[in-house]
């Protein structure tokens, strides 16, 4: 009986062991699998933001592409495009450069058309308006009747008073010839100042390319302001090293002729 109990304890505590070490191995797969399953959701957190980062720097660098009017947004490698094309072309070369981009899965095309831009209007064309008054056919043709009446009365009068009157209706006529209709035109300075603005919007994509190029540099932290060929830059940069480079590459982009410095250390 002693024997027979002997072995039923043993088997009972032969299965607690089993039990409480399958029980410890089932808790350390568990936490090895949250483990592997945080890591990946960590890379796939880190591999979206340098996918954004490196499909907006390509969008900016392409001259077919306006990159400042696209935004781009990225979820588990599938980038959205949102925003403006000024042409059917340019959808297509935005999505093209989306697509070959390392670490993209798809593309979701939002992009529309600027129905101003396909009509060859642009919201520059609505503030520009040259209005130049032409009035030159109406005071010729007033000059014209007043001509001819003049001359009918001298003609009438020269009959009379003879020669000398004759001569005076000939000064008349040469008067008339000699007489210049001005007409001002101010559309050269409205002309100006657009294309001004063209060449600052130019400025501020080139150096936003720059900053983006530049591992040395948070670009997306950056704002770039220009006018009349002025820059300013504005925003946290996390060393004096990274302002000194932003500063440095603005100042060596083609067409700036000064550079204001707003950007703070943090």
């Amino acid at each position: 009986m002693f024997k027979r109990m002997s072995v039923v304890i043993c088997g009972v505590a032969v299965a607690l062991v089993t039990a409480g070490y399958a029980s410890a191995q089932s808790a350390t797969q568990d936490a090895k699998d949250k483990t592997k399953a945080a890591a990946s959701k960590t890379g796939e957190v880190v591999t979206d933001a340098a996918i954004t980062s490196a499909v907006k720097t390509k969008l900016l660098g392409d001259s077919k592409v306006g990159g400042l009017k696209i935004d781009v947004d990225t979820t588990d490698g599938v980038v959205t495009l949102s925003g403006t094309v000024a042409s059917a072309a340019e959808r297509s070369e935005a999505v093209r450069l989306a697509r070959t981009t390392s670490g993209v899965k798809s593309v979701k095309n939002n992009l529309v058309l600027d129905t101003a831009a396909t009509t060859g209007r642009t919201d520059k064309d609505d503030k520009v308006k040259v209005v130049i008054k032409d009035d030159t056919k109406e005071t010729a043709d007033k000059v014209k009747d007043a001509t001819k009446k003049g001359a009918e009365k001298t003609e009438e009068a020269a009959k009379k008073a003879g020669h000398a009157t004759k001569k005076g209706a000939e000064k008349t006529v040469d008067a008339v010839k000699d007489t210049k209709v001005e007409v001002k035109d101010d559309t050269t300075p409205k002309l100006e100042k657009a294309g001004n603005k063209t060449e600052d919007a130019a400025i501020t994509s080139a150096v936003k390319t720059k900053f983006l190029g530049d591992t040395k540099v948070a670009g997306l932290k950056i704002d770039v302001d220009t006018k009349d060929g002025v820059v300013t830059l504005t925003g946290p940069v996390k060393s004096a090293a990274e302002k000194a480079e932003a500063i440095r590459l603005a100042k060596t982009t083609k067409g700036v002729k000064t550079v204001v410095d707003k950007l703070t250390v943090q």
